[in-house]
Formats: C-alpha cells, structure tokens, sequence
C-alpha cells in the first residue's frame, strides 16, 4: 500500500492510501465532530456518511466533502475549521435538533447523548428552524430495551452492529425520505422480532433512539417495603467497569466499594453471582463428563448467556439437544435463594425479593421468561446501579471496602473469570482437569483460551483424553461455530458462546464506551487480576459449594439440582 501526503489545517502528514480525511485528522489531533461513524468490533466501521456532521472542505472543490467516507489523495489539502465548514456543521446540527423532542432532562442518554453534546460544543442556544416533526409510538413491548424512534437521527450504527456484527438482521432502513426510519420489518415491536435482547444496539445508539427499561424504581420500592427481604446479587463484569461510571480509571475493580454502596442502599444482604457461577461449573463439568463417558450429544454448549440462547432458540433450535441444561448463574442464584437459603433463613420464599445487578439487557429478559419461574424479580444494569448510587447521594470513591455476606457470597477466582470470554470454559477446565486425572492442578491458568478474538480454538490434553475446545464472543461469530456443527464440520466436545464481543465485560448495560474498545482490554485484565488473588481459584473447592450439596442438593446433577438448576430449550 503506497503512502499519501496530505495537509490538514496547514499540517502535513503521510498516511497510507485509502485511509479517510477522518482517520488522518485523528493522527494530527485534529477532532472533526461526527455522529455517524463508529469502528465496531471485527475491524466493522459505520461510515455511511449519513449525518453530514464530519464535512469539511477540501481546496479546489465545489462542494464540501464528509470526512468520514471521503478517501486522501495524494497533494489534498483540507480545512477541518474554515467557515464553510463550521457553518455547515452547525446547519446540520440545528436541523438535527428541529425534528428531534425537547424532553433531554427525562431521557435515558442525557449528559451521554452525543446530539446533545455536539449541540452544547456549537453553544446551540435556539431552534432556529422549525416544521413537521416525526410521530411514532415508543415501542416498549419488551423486558429488555425500548425504542423511541422520535429520536433517531439515522445514524445506522444499530443497523450496522445488529447486521454486520451480531448478524441477527432485526433492524434496517424502511420507508423513504421523510418518512425513513430504522426499524424492524413492517414495523414489528421488537419482542414480535428475532432480537435476542444482546443491547449491542442500546451502547452504540447516539441519542435516546435505543435505551434501556429502567427498573430503578421498582428497586427502590422492594427497598421500601418492609414485609420483604431484598437480597442483591451482582454479576462478575459489573465490578470491572461500574467505576468508569464515577471517574475511577478504566480497568479498576471496585468489587469491596460496589459492596459498600448496595449495603448503604439498604440491601438485607449483599450476595454475589459468582457463587451461583460456581454451581453453575459443578452442574456442567458434570454433564460434560457425563457426556463424554457415555456416548452423549457433543459438542456441549455451555449456556450461561441468555442473549445467544434466545439466538439459538430463534436460529438453530433444530440443535436444541446440545446446549447444556443449565440455567444461567442469574437463575441458579434465584432459585437457590428461594429454596436452600430460605429454608436455612427461615423465611417465606415469597417475602424474598432477589435483585440482579447484571451488565446485560438479555438478563432483563431471561428473568421474566415463564419456565424461570419468577426466581429473580427484578433485573438492573450496571449504569442503572450506578444512577441508584448518585440519587442516594452516596460517595462512591470515598467508601471503604466490604465483603459479601454469607453464605451465597462465597466464590472463587474461577467463578469472576464468567466475565469475559472464555472464562467459563477456563473455569470448566480447571474443575474438569482434576475430576478426571484425579490429581492436582497447579497452573490454573489456561491462557490459550483468552483473549478478545471472536472465535478461539484449543485443544488441551488431560491425561490420555484431549478435550477440544472453541469459544466465540459476538453472534456473528456464534453463526459461523453454529455452521460447521450443523454441516457436521465441527470437532469439538464443549463449546462457550457469549452473546456481546469480548464476554460480558462489553454487556448492553455497562457503562458507555463509544466505540473506545481499548476499554475492553483493561476490564479484562481487572476480571483476571481478581480471579489471581482470590485465595481459591477452583469451583470445586469452594467450601459454601461443598456445603450446598452436602445440605440440600446431594450431589451435582442430582434431581433436585435438575429440578432447581436446569431447564428446557424450546423446540421450533
């Protein structure tokens, strides 16, 4: 690829050929404002060119050009700052605002709307144009997430992520013109859809277009009620990246702070899913052994992520016998709480409220499905915690560390590894490793499983058996290892799927990080650090584990773990 020179602002650079005005402004420190274009994750760009934010001049032009879609060439000199330019940016901007509601203060995205921070950048004090403005019904037929088309500027970057990304296909361009909106086929709520509720589409939205369902309010009303007891379960990514919400760096586990601040919120008792994430590993090395040793369907998939198993159930049900039966950690949690820590606390199964705090929108969803049973009432993101921990007025920073409360708070470096891709499979192997060889493990760490790569394959050998293995983060990546099962090209004997790229840490509900992917990289290692200090880093050994079954469960797979701790797929 041959090497361009071109001047930006009366600055020369050299960048490769086809590289855009955009990208090489960025090498200059150069910020041309856009809304359109997003890098998304497996090198996807949105880069329509659509919102007409980014244009800029470029001499000896008749019109000017968006930086986004527009490649250098070779002697092009561009002004990002002229008057040109800044006036049409801010013509933009205010035709933009014109056909969008005035309802900031009440919405989701206010003070994250990139629309309302271009607005404040350009000083937009008035409406300067005003006309017919776009009607739709708010469609909040879901759990999971709502869509306010009153407020999409057509940006495409949910099209792009639902499409190119996750490759669920449930949002495209309809209609024309005026009248163009992104939207699902005919118009269709999303719950009548193939969404699988990932909210891939919620953290790349730009305005208040794609949100969440916010449940804070039925938090705070459990909180209020004193005939129950509300107990908090919090999932492993949640702690690598509720900090970010309150200026702390990127990276930095906040595990014994976010402890702190559910007990000042008045929680009865402050649990952590990583203890069910434990039972989870118990009940499915379980059933791959059993698999193994007895001529049973593999690959096992394991099953903890509901986003791509409402992909599977929609997609690939004619697989349904091959995903474990396990329920997600969120439901075994629920279930436990309401039958083995009920029955020890002597309390009435319907007085116990269990709240979720969960970095996943599909979480919302899973707990409302029928054959869950109402385990888990009430599902929150990690922003929405954070909104409850500064409505209270709690000092985040300044709180001193807490431990979770007993027994359900109990867990190990295996169980917070859930948290990114392939930390389930690493914490099956670590257990599988030492019920097979019946010896110890001392390297716990297998680090051929992780990493941020969509798709990932190893083989790794115990004993005299080899157990090959292959995780996939994102599902457009699930589709392809979905693929060669179903053509038969497939040789594996368990598989991990997790619906958003990189795990859970880049779940639907964290903290926005607006295409900043690099982010990723440090909530990863933040999971990792944690599971290396933990003083135990094996599912097995959990002592709250042993207890569990040696009091109520009898042993893994036993039926009453298949009565609490599994479930059906649903057949199409």
């Amino acid at each position: 690829m041959s090497l361009v020179t071109l001047t930006i602002n009366d600055k020369k650079v050299k960048v490769d050929s086809g590289t855009t005005i955009l990208e090489a402004a960025k090498l200059l420190d150069i910020n041309i404002p856009t809304l359109c274009h997003l890098k998304l994750h497996d090198n996807v760009e949105n880069n329509p060119g659509s919102c007409r934010v980014c244009m800029v001049e470029v001499v000896g032009r008749k019109n000017l050009a968006p930086a986004c879609s527009t490649p250098v060439a070779d002697g092009m000199v561009v002004k990002t700052n002229s008057i040109w330019a800044i006036k049409s940016r801010r013509t933009v901007v205010e035709l933009l605002l014109s056909d969008h509601p005035q309802d900031c203060l009440l919405c989701e995205k206010n003070t994250y709307c990139e629309l309302q921070k271009l607005a404040a950048d350009m000083a937009i004090r008035e409406m300067k144009y005003e006309g017919e403005m776009s009607t739709f019904p708010i469609d909040r037929s879901s759990h999971s997430i709502v869509r306010d088309l009153n407020k999409c500027i057509l940006c495409r970057r949910c099209e792009t992520v639902c499409n190119k990304v996750q490759t669920v296909s449930v949002l495209s361009a309809v209609d024309r013109g005026f009248e163009t909106v992104i939207s699902p086929a005919f118009g269709d709520n999303m719950l009548d859809t193939n969404c699988t509720f990932c909210g891939q589409c919620v953290s790349v939205c730009p305005t208040g277009a794609l949100t969440t369902v916010i449940n804070t309010s039925k938090v705070w009303d459990a909180l209020n009620n004193r005939k129950k007891y509300v107990i908090v379960q919090t999932a492993p990514a949640v702690r690598a990246a509720l900090g970010e919400a309150f200026g702390i760096e990127a990276g930095t586990a906040v595990t014994g702070k976010m402890v702190a601040a559910l007990k000042a919120l008045g929680f009865d008792k402050v649990f952590d899913t990583d203890f069910a994430a434990d039972l989870t590993i118990m009940e499915e090395a379980t059933e791959l052994m059993n698999r193994i040793k007895n001529g049973g369907r593999l690959p096992m998939l394991t099953s903890c992520c509901p986003g791509w198993i409402n992909f599977f159930e929609h997609e690939f049900s004619d697989l349904w016998d091959i995903p474990s039966s396990c329920k997600s950690p969120q439901q075994m949690f629920g279930a436990v709480a309401k039958s083995y820590y009920a029955e020890k606390m002597h309390i009435k199964p319907e007085d116990i409220i269990v709240v979720s705090v969960m970095p996943c929108l599909a979480k919302k969803y899973e707990a409302a499905r029928p054959e869950m049973g109402n385990d888990v009432d009430i599902v929150i993101t990690t922003r929405e915690l954070a909104k409850m921990i500064k409505e209270a007025g709690i000092s985040f920073n300044d709180l001193k560390d807490e431990e979770f409360d007993s027994i359900l708070g109990e867990s190990t470096g295996a169980a917070v590894i859930f948290g990114v891709t392939g930390g389930v499979m690493e914490a099956a192997l670590r257990t599988a490793y030492e019920w097979i060889t019946e010896e110890n493990l001392d390297d716990v760490d297998f680090k051929v499983v992780r990493g941020l790569h969509g798709i990932k394959e190893a083989t790794i050998k115990i004993k005299d058996k080899e157990i090959k293995a292959a995780i996939a983060s994102g599902l457009g990546n699930a589709r392809k290892l979905l693929n060669k099962i179903r053509n038969g090209e497939a040789n594996y004997e368990i598989i991990e799927i997790m619906a958003c790229p990189g795990g859970c840490i880049d779940g639907g509900g964290q903290p926005f990080i607006h295409g900043n992917y690099g982010i990723l990289n440090k909530r990863m290692d933040a999971i990792y650090e944690e599971d290396k200090n933990k003083p135990i880093r094996k599912s097995h050994e959990n002592p709250a584990i042993k207890k569990i079954y040696e009091e109520f469960l009898g042993e893994p797979n036993s039926p009453l773990a298949h009565k609490l701790l599994h479930t059906k797929y649903r057949k199409s």
